[in-house]
Protein backbone atom coordinates (compact mmCIF):
# COMPACT_ATOMS: atom_id res chain seq x y z
CA UNK A 1 0.00 0.00 0.00
CA UNK A 2 1.16 3.39 -1.23
CA UNK A 3 1.81 6.08 1.78
CA UNK A 4 -0.23 8.91 1.17
CA UNK A 5 1.60 11.78 -0.66
CA UNK A 6 1.19 14.32 2.68
CA UNK A 7 2.62 11.32 4.82
CA UNK A 8 5.46 11.52 2.42
CA UNK A 9 6.58 15.35 2.51
CA UNK A 10 6.06 15.15 6.09
CA UNK A 11 9.23 11.86 6.76
CA UNK A 12 11.17 14.10 4.46
CA UNK A 13 11.01 17.25 5.94
CA UNK A 14 11.46 15.17 9.48
CA UNK A 15 14.63 14.09 8.56
CA UNK A 16 16.18 17.68 7.43
CA UNK A 17 14.43 19.15 10.95
CA UNK A 18 17.90 19.84 12.49
CA UNK A 19 19.43 20.89 9.42
CA UNK A 20 16.55 23.52 8.34
CA UNK A 21 16.39 24.86 12.04
CA UNK A 22 20.28 25.46 11.87
CA UNK A 23 20.80 27.10 8.73
CA UNK A 24 17.18 28.51 9.11
CA UNK A 25 18.33 30.12 11.94
CA UNK A 26 21.74 31.11 10.90
CA UNK A 27 19.81 33.18 7.47
CA UNK A 28 17.14 34.67 9.74
CA UNK A 29 19.38 36.35 11.72
CA UNK A 30 21.40 37.18 8.80
CA UNK A 31 19.00 39.11 7.24
CA UNK A 32 17.65 41.08 10.35
CA UNK A 33 21.71 42.21 10.73
CA UNK A 34 21.95 43.15 7.42
CA UNK A 35 18.66 44.87 7.60
CA UNK A 36 20.16 46.55 11.19
CA UNK A 37 24.11 47.61 10.41
CA UNK A 38 24.18 47.68 6.37
CA UNK A 39 23.16 50.10 4.28
CA UNK A 40 23.37 47.85 1.10
CA UNK A 41 26.84 48.05 -0.11
CA UNK A 42 28.54 45.07 -1.81
CA UNK A 43 31.40 45.07 0.29
CA UNK A 44 29.01 43.32 3.39
CA UNK A 45 29.99 40.11 1.54
CA UNK A 46 32.83 40.75 4.19
CA UNK A 47 30.97 41.04 7.08
CA UNK A 48 28.41 38.20 6.63
CA UNK A 49 32.05 36.25 5.74
CA UNK A 50 33.17 36.72 9.43
CA UNK A 51 29.56 36.41 10.66
CA UNK A 52 29.92 33.08 9.29
CA UNK A 53 33.19 32.28 11.02
CA UNK A 54 31.46 33.45 14.04
CA UNK A 55 28.59 30.65 13.28
CA UNK A 56 30.50 28.12 12.69
CA UNK A 57 32.86 28.08 15.93
CA UNK A 58 29.52 28.80 17.73
CA UNK A 59 28.43 25.33 16.57
CA UNK A 60 31.53 23.96 17.44
CA UNK A 61 30.86 25.46 21.65
CA UNK A 62 27.76 24.09 21.32
CA UNK A 63 28.70 20.48 19.73
CA UNK A 64 31.32 20.15 22.95
CA UNK A 65 29.07 21.46 25.64
CA UNK A 66 25.90 19.43 24.87
CA UNK A 67 28.10 16.28 24.31
CA UNK A 68 30.50 16.72 26.26
CA UNK A 69 33.31 15.66 24.47
CA UNK A 70 35.22 16.87 22.07
CA UNK A 71 36.39 13.67 20.51
CA UNK A 72 37.61 14.71 16.46
CA UNK A 73 38.24 18.11 17.18
CA UNK A 74 41.46 19.20 15.94
CA UNK A 75 43.40 21.36 18.07
CA UNK A 76 46.08 22.47 15.66
CA UNK A 77 43.38 23.54 13.49
CA UNK A 78 41.81 25.68 16.93
CA UNK A 79 45.20 27.18 17.37
CA UNK A 80 45.70 28.28 13.81
CA UNK A 81 42.43 29.79 13.36
CA UNK A 82 43.56 31.90 16.46
CA UNK A 83 46.51 32.99 15.05
CA UNK A 84 44.08 34.36 11.84
CA UNK A 85 41.90 36.18 14.25
CA UNK A 86 44.85 37.66 16.23
CA UNK A 87 46.26 39.03 13.24
CA UNK A 88 43.54 40.33 11.51
CA UNK A 89 42.54 42.21 14.64
CA UNK A 90 45.47 43.77 14.88
CA UNK A 91 45.12 45.00 11.48
CA UNK A 92 41.80 46.28 11.45
CA UNK A 93 41.76 47.64 14.48
CA UNK A 94 44.32 50.92 13.81
CA UNK A 95 43.10 50.72 9.88
CA UNK A 96 40.87 51.01 7.71
CA UNK A 97 42.11 49.46 4.49
CA UNK A 98 40.43 46.09 4.84
CA UNK A 99 37.45 47.46 6.26
CA UNK A 100 34.00 46.89 4.33
CA UNK A 101 33.19 50.39 3.07
CA UNK A 102 29.64 49.97 4.28
CA UNK A 103 28.36 51.10 7.78
CA UNK A 104 28.67 47.45 9.11
CA UNK A 105 32.88 48.22 8.51
CA UNK A 106 32.48 51.35 11.38
CA UNK A 107 32.06 49.02 14.25
CA UNK A 108 30.28 45.43 13.23
CA UNK A 109 32.79 43.85 11.59
CA UNK A 110 35.10 44.46 14.37
CA UNK A 111 32.90 43.05 17.01
CA UNK A 112 32.36 40.01 14.85
CA UNK A 113 36.13 39.48 14.48
CA UNK A 114 36.58 39.55 18.34
CA UNK A 115 33.74 37.27 18.74
CA UNK A 116 35.16 34.50 16.37
CA UNK A 117 38.70 35.22 18.30
CA UNK A 118 36.53 34.87 21.62
CA UNK A 119 35.02 31.52 20.71
CA UNK A 120 38.06 29.99 19.22
CA UNK A 121 40.09 31.24 22.94
CA UNK A 122 36.56 29.12 24.32
CA UNK A 123 37.04 26.10 21.64
CA UNK A 124 40.66 25.59 22.66
CA UNK A 125 39.87 25.98 26.59
CA UNK A 126 37.59 22.81 26.72
CA UNK A 127 40.02 20.96 24.19
CA UNK A 128 42.81 21.46 26.44
CA UNK A 129 41.36 22.07 29.90
CA UNK A 130 37.41 21.43 30.83
CA UNK A 131 36.96 17.82 27.97
CA UNK A 132 40.83 17.42 27.58
CA UNK A 133 40.38 13.79 28.79
CA UNK A 134 38.20 13.19 25.16
CA UNK A 135 40.81 14.99 22.98
CA UNK A 136 42.31 12.18 20.35
CA UNK A 137 45.92 13.46 20.19
CA UNK A 138 47.11 10.49 18.39
CA UNK A 139 44.66 11.50 15.65
CA UNK A 140 45.66 14.98 15.55
CA UNK A 141 48.84 14.02 14.32
CA UNK A 142 48.83 16.64 11.61
CA UNK A 143 52.54 18.04 11.06
CA UNK A 144 54.28 16.44 13.81
CA UNK A 145 57.83 16.26 12.00
CA UNK A 146 61.45 16.86 14.06
CA UNK A 147 58.83 19.59 16.69
CA UNK A 148 56.86 18.38 20.03
CA UNK A 149 53.44 17.25 18.99
CA UNK A 150 51.66 20.20 20.57
CA UNK A 151 54.05 22.00 18.20
CA UNK A 152 52.90 20.80 14.94
CA UNK A 153 50.94 24.02 14.03
CA UNK A 154 54.17 25.38 13.31
CA UNK A 155 54.27 24.17 9.78
CA UNK A 156 51.41 25.50 9.13
CA UNK A 157 52.67 29.34 10.46
CA UNK A 158 56.03 29.67 8.73
CA UNK A 159 54.99 29.63 4.49
CA UNK A 160 52.21 31.89 5.30
CA UNK A 161 54.59 34.37 7.25
CA UNK A 162 57.57 34.36 5.03
CA UNK A 163 54.79 34.81 1.66
CA UNK A 164 53.02 38.12 3.38
CA UNK A 165 55.66 39.35 4.43
CA UNK A 166 57.48 39.61 0.71
CA UNK A 167 54.17 39.64 -1.19
CA UNK A 168 51.19 41.49 0.53
CA UNK A 169 49.06 44.82 -0.48
CA UNK A 170 49.28 47.93 0.62
CA UNK A 171 45.91 49.20 1.77
CA UNK A 172 46.80 49.99 4.95
CA UNK A 173 50.14 51.63 4.00
CA UNK A 174 51.57 50.26 7.05
CA UNK A 175 53.85 47.46 6.60
CA UNK A 176 53.62 45.58 10.24
CA UNK A 177 49.55 46.27 9.60
CA UNK A 178 49.59 44.78 6.19
CA UNK A 179 51.52 41.98 6.68
CA UNK A 180 49.54 40.92 9.49
CA UNK A 181 45.87 40.95 7.33
CA UNK A 182 47.99 39.19 4.91
CA UNK A 183 49.50 36.59 6.96
CA UNK A 184 46.03 35.92 8.28
CA UNK A 185 44.67 35.66 4.90
CA UNK A 186 47.16 33.57 3.52
CA UNK A 187 47.03 31.13 6.78
CA UNK A 188 43.26 30.89 6.99
CA UNK A 189 43.57 28.87 3.64
CA UNK A 190 45.19 26.20 4.98
CA UNK A 191 44.45 26.10 8.41
CA UNK A 192 41.37 23.78 7.83
CA UNK A 193 44.15 21.00 6.74
CA UNK A 194 44.76 19.63 10.35
CA UNK A 195 41.40 18.55 10.74
CA UNK A 196 40.52 17.60 7.65
CA UNK A 197 43.30 14.88 8.14
CA UNK A 198 42.33 14.28 11.57
CA UNK A 199 38.73 12.83 9.87
CA UNK A 200 40.82 10.69 7.69
CA UNK A 201 42.58 9.28 10.57
CA UNK A 202 39.66 8.81 12.70
CA UNK A 203 37.42 7.79 9.59
CA UNK A 204 37.79 4.18 10.05
CA UNK A 205 36.96 4.37 14.22
CA UNK A 206 33.55 6.29 13.77
CA UNK A 207 32.36 4.16 10.96
CA UNK A 208 32.86 7.05 8.08
CA UNK A 209 30.71 9.16 9.67
CA UNK A 210 31.23 12.73 10.32
CA UNK A 211 28.76 14.63 13.26
CA UNK A 212 26.66 16.63 12.11
CA UNK A 213 27.49 19.75 13.67
CA UNK A 214 30.76 19.28 13.14
CA UNK A 215 30.56 18.50 9.59
CA UNK A 216 28.60 21.84 9.79
CA UNK A 217 31.13 23.96 11.94
CA UNK A 218 33.78 22.80 8.94
CA UNK A 219 31.49 23.58 5.67
CA UNK A 220 30.42 27.27 7.22
CA UNK A 221 34.28 27.98 7.24
CA UNK A 222 33.80 26.78 3.64
CA UNK A 223 31.26 28.68 2.75
CA UNK A 224 32.30 31.86 4.58
CA UNK A 225 35.86 31.55 2.16
CA UNK A 226 33.50 31.65 -0.83
CA UNK A 227 31.56 34.49 -0.02
CA UNK A 228 35.22 36.35 0.96
CA UNK A 229 36.76 35.34 -2.09
CA UNK A 230 33.63 36.89 -4.52
CA UNK A 231 34.71 40.30 -2.80
CA UNK A 232 37.89 40.42 -3.07
CA UNK A 233 37.69 39.14 -6.84
CA UNK A 234 36.02 41.79 -7.69
CA UNK A 235 38.87 44.42 -5.62
CA UNK A 236 41.91 42.81 -7.34
CA UNK A 237 42.60 46.11 -9.00
CA UNK A 238 42.83 47.90 -5.28
CA UNK A 239 44.95 44.60 -4.32
CA UNK A 240 47.47 45.27 -7.08
CA UNK A 241 47.72 48.78 -7.98
CA UNK A 242 48.04 49.00 -3.92
CA UNK A 243 51.73 47.37 -4.29
CA UNK A 244 54.52 47.56 -6.49
CA UNK A 245 53.77 43.86 -7.71
CA UNK A 246 51.03 42.98 -9.70
CA UNK A 247 51.50 39.55 -8.23
CA UNK A 248 50.23 40.45 -5.11
CA UNK A 249 46.22 40.25 -6.15
CA UNK A 250 46.66 37.49 -8.00
CA UNK A 251 48.39 35.47 -4.75
CA UNK A 252 45.79 36.69 -2.58
CA UNK A 253 42.97 35.34 -4.66
CA UNK A 254 44.83 32.03 -4.95
CA UNK A 255 44.80 31.65 -1.35
CA UNK A 256 41.54 32.02 -1.25
CA UNK A 257 41.01 29.32 -4.27
CA UNK A 258 43.32 26.99 -2.52
CA UNK A 259 41.23 26.87 0.33
CA UNK A 260 38.32 25.77 -1.74
CA UNK A 261 40.35 23.27 -3.74
CA UNK A 262 40.59 21.83 -0.51
CA UNK A 263 37.43 21.88 0.93
CA UNK A 264 36.32 20.26 -2.59
CA UNK A 265 36.15 16.46 -1.85
CA UNK A 266 34.09 17.63 1.87
CA UNK A 267 31.57 19.64 0.23
CA UNK A 268 30.34 17.25 -1.92
CA UNK A 269 29.93 14.58 0.98
CA UNK A 270 28.22 17.59 2.81
CA UNK A 271 25.57 18.18 0.05
CA UNK A 272 25.12 14.39 0.00
CA UNK A 273 24.04 14.01 3.44
CA UNK A 274 22.11 17.20 3.18
CA UNK A 275 20.26 15.77 0.58
CA UNK A 276 19.67 12.28 2.04
CA UNK A 277 19.04 14.30 5.86
CA UNK A 278 21.50 11.25 7.21
CA UNK A 279 24.79 11.82 8.99
CA UNK A 280 27.72 12.49 6.83
CA UNK A 281 29.63 9.72 5.54
CA UNK A 282 33.24 9.74 4.19
CA UNK A 283 34.38 7.36 1.02
CA UNK A 284 35.98 4.44 1.18
CA UNK A 285 38.64 2.59 -0.64
CA UNK A 286 39.99 -1.23 -0.76
CA UNK A 287 43.28 -0.65 -1.71
CA UNK A 288 45.41 2.07 -2.24
CA UNK A 289 44.40 5.67 -0.76
CA UNK A 290 48.06 6.31 0.05
CA UNK A 291 47.56 3.24 3.12
CA UNK A 292 48.74 -0.10 3.48
CA UNK A 293 46.39 -1.99 5.54
CA UNK A 294 47.85 -5.39 6.74
CA UNK A 295 45.57 -8.60 7.58
CA UNK A 296 46.89 -12.24 8.04
CA UNK A 297 49.25 -11.86 5.20
CA UNK A 298 47.43 -10.02 2.72
CA UNK A 299 48.28 -6.56 1.87
CA UNK A 300 47.29 -3.35 -0.47
CA UNK A 301 49.99 -1.38 -1.11
CA UNK A 302 50.23 2.70 -2.37
CA UNK A 303 50.50 2.21 -6.07
CA UNK A 304 47.06 -0.40 -5.48
CA UNK A 305 48.57 -3.40 -5.98
CA UNK A 306 47.38 -6.48 -3.76
CA UNK A 307 50.65 -8.86 -2.44
CA UNK A 308 50.11 -12.41 -1.40
CA UNK A 309 53.63 -13.57 -0.16
CA UNK A 310 55.49 -13.51 -3.48
CA UNK A 311 53.26 -13.16 -5.65
CA UNK A 312 51.46 -9.17 -7.00
CA UNK A 313 48.23 -9.01 -7.85
CA UNK A 314 48.26 -5.78 -9.76
CA UNK A 315 44.65 -4.16 -9.50
CA UNK A 316 42.72 -1.38 -7.93
CA UNK A 317 39.44 -1.81 -5.99
CA UNK A 318 37.25 -4.30 -6.71
CA UNK A 319 38.88 -6.20 -9.05
CA UNK A 320 42.27 -6.54 -6.68
CA UNK A 321 39.18 -7.66 -4.04
CA UNK A 322 37.62 -10.22 -6.08
CA UNK A 323 40.67 -11.76 -7.09
CA UNK A 324 41.80 -12.13 -3.73
CA UNK A 325 38.52 -14.09 -2.36
CA UNK A 326 38.64 -16.26 -5.94
CA UNK A 327 42.68 -17.48 -4.02
CA UNK A 328 41.23 -17.53 -0.83
CA UNK A 329 38.14 -20.06 -1.77
CA UNK A 330 35.40 -17.26 -1.99
CA UNK A 331 35.30 -16.52 1.88
CA UNK A 332 33.49 -13.60 1.74
CA UNK A 333 34.66 -10.25 3.14
CA UNK A 334 37.70 -10.26 1.27
CA UNK A 335 40.03 -7.60 3.44
CA UNK A 336 37.62 -6.42 6.00
CA UNK A 337 36.65 -9.78 6.80
CA UNK A 338 40.24 -10.84 7.68
CA UNK A 339 40.26 -8.65 10.14
CA UNK A 340 41.31 -5.47 8.00
CA UNK A 341 39.85 -2.04 7.54
CA UNK A 342 39.33 -0.26 4.43
CA UNK A 343 41.19 2.94 3.70
CA UNK A 344 39.26 6.09 3.52
CA UNK A 345 39.91 7.80 0.43
CA UNK A 346 40.35 11.78 0.63
CA UNK A 347 41.92 13.23 -2.20
CA UNK A 348 42.74 16.49 -1.10
CA UNK A 349 43.14 15.30 2.94
CA UNK A 350 45.70 12.66 2.27
CA UNK A 351 48.63 15.37 1.80
CA UNK A 352 49.47 17.64 4.13
CA UNK A 353 53.10 17.25 6.24
CA UNK A 354 54.76 13.45 6.75
CA UNK A 355 53.14 12.38 10.56
CA UNK A 356 54.53 10.46 12.98
CA UNK A 357 52.68 8.09 15.58
CA UNK A 358 53.90 9.02 19.09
Amino acid sequence: MERDPADKMKGGLSKHTTNISIWGGFFLFSFVVYRLVSNGDFSFLLTYAALMRTFSFALLNYKMFASGSCRGISVKSLQAYACVFAFRMLSIVRHEGYLPWDKSGDWFYHLVECSSLGLVGVSLFLTQKQFKSTYDAQSDSFGNMHVPDHLGVVWLLAPPLVLAVFLHPNLNKEFFSDVCWTFAMYLESIAIFPQLYQFQRQAASNNFTVETLHAHFVSALGIARIIEMIFWSSSFKELSNSSSSPLVGVFVLIAQFVHVVIMADFFYYYVVSLKSGKPMRLPQLSAGAGMAEQAGGWSATRDGAVHTGSKCLVGRGARAREELERRKGGKGGGLAAEGGAAAPLLHPWNCGLPQTDR
